[in-house]
């Protein structure tokens, strides 16, 4: 980018880059994606005739889009060769993200999942429609589809992800006291502690990528994922330390190995209890963690 700051083009996409990660992270999953997505709009964007452009954040938003749909496309093909369970990559987020409890919500671990299994086009339109609150008009010029075609895709994929997604949304207050709870029934080594704070139903995602060791089917029931967990926390010779973070707008654990990022848990709450547990541990998706900067998203 250019290094002029009174530059009017780096100024606008300087002011809007929160916002066009976030729109390719929701679509895409992955951080390392939505940065190349970014570096591909730029280019875009220096190269445009700005006096032609009446709305700059429309335009931006649209080239980031259109992006973000071919990387997707390219994507989906790789992540169906992908060895276990994929996740999608953490993001370290500030405590404003949880604040804002419809944004916490878009960018979830969960909500994640369920966007995963849309056709790339219902995404776009679901993200940017739901998450951004973008008119049909607009939308229809990012993903090249007429308005109409566009209302047909969004309720198609709102009702889609509405039967999917969790009945309501937590606060982060809520979902940091559930998740005190799981860590100090960890840590105390209690079964029946555990026990009570999981759901009957919960389930359990590892995502190793192929590289480090992980269960490649999710794990599902209460008994079955505190077994798991007794099991699995014993044979560790080394020092295993968890601490509370904020990722992807939600409480979760940063857990090391030796003080040593070994990976991250998220959480899914519903009713006081963990319906939902995501340990990513693939290095590839956590080596921006060591020095990450928290981010804002919008």
């Amino acid at each position: 980018m250019s290094d002029d700051a009174t530059d009017p083009a780096t100024e606008t996409f300087i002011a809007n880059r929160n916002l066009l990660f976030t729109v390719a992270y929701e679509m895409l999953g992955s951080a390392a994606d939505a940065e190349d997505v970014l570096q591909e709009t730029w280019l875009r964007w220096v190269r445009a005739d700005l006096g032609q452009v009446n709305d700059q954040r429309a335009y931006l938003v649209r080239i980031t889009t259109r992006q973000a749909l071919n990387r997707l496309r390219t994507v989906k093909r790789r992540r169906e060769a992908y060895v276990g369970s994929w996740l999608p990559e953490p993001l370290l987020t500030t405590p404003d993200v949880a604040q804002d409890v419809e944004l916490a919500e878009s960018v979830s671990m969960a909500l994640m999942l369920v966007l995963e299994t849309l056709s790339p086009m219902e995404r776009a339109v679901f993200v940017l429609r739901e998450a951004f609150d973008i008119g049909y008009d607009e939308i229809a010029e990012a993903v090249d589809k007429s308005p109409a075609a566009v209302r047909q895709i969004a309720h198609r994929a709102r009702r889609h992800v509405d039967a999917r997604r969790p009945r309501r949304v937590v606060s982060s207050n809520e979902g940091q006291a559930v998740l005190e709870s799981f860590l100090d029934a960890i840590e105390t080594g209690d079964p029946q502690a555990l026990l009570e704070v999981l759901a009957a139903e919960v389930v359990l995602m590892s995502d190793g990528g192929g590289i480090k060791h992980a269960a490649l089917r999710p794990v599902t029931g209460a008994e079955r994922v505190a077994r798991m967990f007794a099991g699995g926390i014993g044979k560790f010779e080394d020092t295993l330390t968890a601490e509370p973070t904020m990722v992807n707008g939600n409480p979760a654990l940063l857990v090391r190995l030796d003080g040593k990022i070994d990976g991250v848990m998220a959480i899914r709450v519903q009713d006081a209890r963990i319906t939902g547990l995501y340990y990513v541990r693939n290095p590839e998706k956590l080596s921006h963690l060591t020095s990450a900067t928290p981010l804002t998203l919008r």
